[in-house]
Parts: C-alpha cells; sequence; structure tokens
C-alpha cells in the first residue's frame, strides 16, 4: 500500500477509535450519575437502566480492543499515534471498572431497604463524596476527549481529597454502628458505596494520568499523601 494511502488508512482507523472511545467514556461516566441518582432517591428502575448501560459498556470495550489490536497489527503505528492506541487500550479498561462500579452500586440500591431513608446524614456525606468523584471524573474524561494534559496535572492531588472524606466516612459509620445509631445492615451497605466511589476516583486518576502520557509522552509521579506531605514540609 503507498504511504499515502496507508497514512490516510490509520488516520481513518484512528479517527474511528477517538469516536468510540468518547462514546465509551460518556457511557461511563452515565452510569456513574444514574447509580449515584437510585441510590439517593432509593429508585429501583433508574438502578436497574444502570445494569444496561454496564452491558453497553463492555460491549464498546471488546469493540474498541479489537480496535487497538488491528491497528497496531495492520499499520504498526509509532510515536504519538502508537502511544494513542496503548493508552486508549488502558483506558477502556478503568472506564469498564468505573461501570462495574456503577453496576455495584445499583445492586446496592436495590439491597437497601424503605427503612434506610432515615439514614440522611451518612446519605448526605456520601453525596458529598459522590459529587467530588464524579467532578474527577468528568475532568479526566474531558481531559482524554481534548488531550488535554494540563488539566489533570492535579489530579492525584484532588484524588487526596476524596482519600480524606473515604477515611472519614469510614470512621463515622463504624461509630455509629458501634454505638447502635445505625443499623449493621444499612450500615455495612453505605461501608460499600464509600468503598466503591473510592475506587471510582482511583480510575480516574488512572485516566488523567494516562492522558499526560498519551499527550507529552511522560508519566506523572505517583507518590502516596503521605509520602507527599513530608517531600513538600521538607
Amino acid at each position: 500500500m503507498p504511504q499515502a494511502a496507508e497514512r490516510k488508512a490509520l488516520q481513518k482507523g484512528l479517527q474511528k477509535l477517538d469516536e468510540n472511545m468518547v462514546t465509551l467514556a460518556e457511557l461511563s461516566e452515565l452510569a456513574i450519575r444514574k447509580a449515584i441518582d437510585s441510590l439517593t432517591r432509593l429508585d429501583g428502575e433508574v438502578a436497574r437502566e444502570v445494569f444496561t448501560i454496564d452491558q453497553e459498556v463492555y460491549g464498546l470495550q471488546l469493540e474498541i480492543e479489537h480496535t487497538c489490536v488491528d491497528l497496531i497489527a495492520l499499520h504498526a503505528p509509532v510515536a504519538r499515534d502508537l502511544r494513542t492506541i496503548t493508552t486508549s487500550l488502558k483506558i477502556t479498561t478503568d472506564l469498564d471498572r468505573i461501570g462495574r462500579y456503577a453496576k455495584d452500586l445499583g445492586e446496592l440500591t436495590l439491597q437497601f431497604s424503605p427503612s434506610s431513608r432515615g439514614a440522611e446524614p451518612e446519605l448526605a456525606r456520601i453525596r458529598e463524596m459522590a459529587d467530588r468523584t464524579i467532578q474527577m471524573v468528568d475532568t479526566a474524561i474531558d481531559a482524554f476527549v481534548k488531550h488535554d494534559a494540563e488539566s489533570v496535572r492535579n489530579i492525584i492531588q484532588v484524588d487526596d481529597v476524596v482519600d480524606r472524606m473515604h477515611d472519614e466516612n469510614f470512621n463515622e459509620l463504624v461509630r455509629r454502628m458501634t454505638e447502635g445509631s445505625l443499623k449493621i445492615e444499612t450500615g455495612a451497605r453505605y461501608i460499600l458505596v464509600n468503598r466503591y466511589l473510592e475506587r471510582i476516583a482511583d480510575h480516574a486518576v488512572n485516566i488523567g494520568m494516562r492522558v499526560v502520557y498519551m499527550v507529552t509522552g511522560d508519566w506523572l509521579p505517583r507518590e502516596r499523601a503521605a509520602d507527599r506531605a513530608k517531600r513538600i514540609s521538607k
């Protein structure tokens, strides 16, 4: 195949990959938003919508993986094109996991009893953490779509806030369960919600770091918050 035609075929494949990645990102984001909405209102119908979206995410992930393998095998891309393809492969896993955690949240929604509506303090804190987490996912996905490395260079520090909220929520839930002011069953489910949100935020960090690599070829250093605090204080 002539070089010009080869380049044109590669660009066409990359365009298809980009379009599917945008769709996958939008579906994953929609899944987590609906999952939080279903949990907040204990709406089983919305929770079941999340299950359908999760299946769509999985199907599109498989299609994207097939596209990436074909692009590498048929066109031997190099430099930025190769980084785009390999990064997309990695990011599909993160987006799929976000969709899976959204499904897990939907399943928890169906397990909560009507009496769980009385746990407003827990729900308020979870909602605040969810808003922060969704904002991280929004930022990471937008950075990927726009190939904007600068917007996610501080995403690890943003994740520190979510991690602190996770720890505070966990400690408060355990305290209330221990003193008997929160049912063990309800508290245990909120602990799972708390954990799923923390993991979703971690996947947003992964996406952000991979966007930086895709655009610049450099990896952001990933430090534990405690280690970073020690280094800064020196």
